[in-house]
C-alpha cells in the first residue's frame, strides 16, 4: 500500500469510528482497503459530485468522500475526486467543470474575474491549515536548518544554473550536488512557496523537478541524498522515515514544522490556510451536494488531524458553519495570499 492510501486509510478508519458512534444504523464491517471513488459516464453526471484541485488538500477531500458513501447508504451519486494543482482546479471551476475546488491558497483576483466572467459565484470555505514543509533525504547529515535568505538564494529566479551546489547555500555545507524538487506551475503550493520566500508570486528558478503530485516530490527526495524539496506537512508526516526536515530560520531561531509549532504561530512564513471553494448554484440546486458539505464540515477537523495537517479550533470551525449555512458568497482572504497569516489571525478575518 503506498503512501497516499496509508494515509487514507488511516483517516477512513477514523472517520468510521467516529461516524458510528453518531450514527444509530450500524455500518456493515469495513474492509481493511479503501473504497474506490468512480468516475461515472455523462449520462449519470447530473449526480455526480465533481472534486479537482489541490494535492495537498486532496487527502482530506478524498477520505471524507469515501466515508460519507460508507455511511450515507441511502445516496446513490457518485464522487470523481481528482487533483491538478490549485491553479488548474480553479481552471475548471471557473468554467463550471466542478462543484467543489480544493486549495492550498486563497482564489486570486484574476482567477476571480473569471469566475465573474462565466456567472460561476462560489462560497469559500477554510478547512485546515498546512504547515509547507522544506525537507531533505534522511541521509542528510549536515544540513539541519536553513533561513529565509539562504531558500530565496536557493530558489530565486537569478540562482538557475548558478547555486548548484550545498556550500553555495551555506560554506559549511559540502561540496557536493543539490538536486532540487518541488511543486509544479499549476500548484497553489509553488504560488504559495515563492511569495513567501522570494517575495513574488511565481517567481523561481525553473531548473528542478517540478510535479503537481506531492508523492513524486516525496519519492523524489527520499530516494536521493542530495535532494532538497518542499511539500504539505501531511506528505512529510507519512514518509518519516526517508526524509528529514529542515527547521526554518526567519530571524527569530530555527523552528520545525508541526501541528504545535502552526498553533503557536512559530513556523512562520510557511503556514497557511487550505481551503475548499463551493459553486453556489451547485449548493442552492443540489441536495446532495449540501448534505455532502453538512458532513464535510462535521468531520473535517478529526479528518485533518488524522492526514497530518493542523485542524481549525473549534471556535474557527464554528465560523466556517455559519459562513456555510448563511450561504455567504465571496472570500475571507480578500483574492490574494496570505503570508505569516496566524490562526487568530484567520479567526479575526472570519469574524469581520
Amino acid at each position: 500500500m503506498n503512501a497516499i492510501a496509508k494515509k487514507l486509510a488511516l483517516a477512513f478508519g477514523v472517520l468510521a469510528v467516529v461516524s458510528s458512534c453518531t450514527n444509530t444504523s450500524n455500518l456493515s464491517s469495513q474492509s481493511q482497503s479503501l473504497p474506490k471513488v468512480t468516475e461515472v459516464s455523462d449520462s449519470t453526471k447530473v449526480t455526480t459530485i465533481q472534486i479537482d484541485g489541490s494535492s495537498t488538500v486532496y487527502p482530506i477531500t478524498e477520505a471524507i468522500a469515501n466515508q460519507f458513501q460508507q455511511t450515507k447508504q441511502q445516496y446513490k451519486g457518485q464522487f470523481v475526486v481528482n487533483f491538478s494543482g490549485t491553479s488548474a482546479g480553479f481552471k475548471k471551476f471557473c468554467s463550471k467543470q466542478t462543484d467543489i475546488s480544493n486549495a492550498s491558497r486563497p482564489i486570486l483576483k484574476a482567477e476571480i474575474e473569471t469566475c465573474n466572467k462565466n456567472g460561476v459565484k462560489f462560497i469559500e470555505l477554510p478547512v485546515a491549515f498546512d504547515a509547507l514543509t522544506v525537507a531533505v533525504n534522511s541521509e542528510n547529515t549536515w544540513a539541519k536548518d536553513i533561513t529565509i535568505a539562504e531558500l530565496k538564494k536557493l530558489w530565486q529566479p537569478e540562482a538557475q544554473g548558478k547555486i548548484t551546489r550545498w556550500n553555495q547555500v551555506r560554506s559549511s555545507w559540502p561540496d557536493r550536488p543539490i538536486n532540487l524538487y518541488g511543486a509544479g506551475g499549476q500548484s497553489g503550493t509553488f504560488d504559495y512557496f515563492t511569495e513567501a520566500i522570494v517575495g513574488k508570486t511565481r517567481a523561481s528558478r525553473r531548473d528542478y523537478t517540478s510535479s503537481e503530485d506531492d508523492l513524486a516530490l516525496v519519492r523524489g527526495v527520499g530516494t536521493d541524498p542530495n535532494a532538497l524539496g518542499y511539500f504539505g506537512l501531511a506528505y512529510y508526516e507519512d514518509n518519516k522515515s526517508r526524509l528529514k526536515p529542515l527547521a526554518i530560520d526567519s530571524g527569530k531561531g530555527a523552528v520545525l514544522p508541526s501541528t504545535e509549532t502552526v498553533e503557536k504561530a512559530e513556523y512562520q512564513p510557511l503556514a497557511r490556510p487550505l481551503l475548499i471553494y463551493v459553486n453556489a448554484d451547485s449548493l442552492q440546486n443540489r441536495p446532495e451536494l449540501r448534505e455532502f458539505l453538512d458532513y464535510y464540515l462535521k468531520f473535517a477537523p478529526i479528518t485533518t488531524s488524522s492526514v497530518g495537517y493542523v485542524h481549525l479550533p473549534s471556535e474557527a470551525s464554528e465560523l466556517v458553519e455559519k459562513r456555510f449555512q448563511a450561504g455567504k458568497q465571496g472570500m475571507v482572504f480578500a483574492g490574494k495570499e496570505q503570508i505569516n497569516l496566524k490562526i487568530s489571525d484567520f479567526l479575526k478575518l472570519e469574524q469581520n
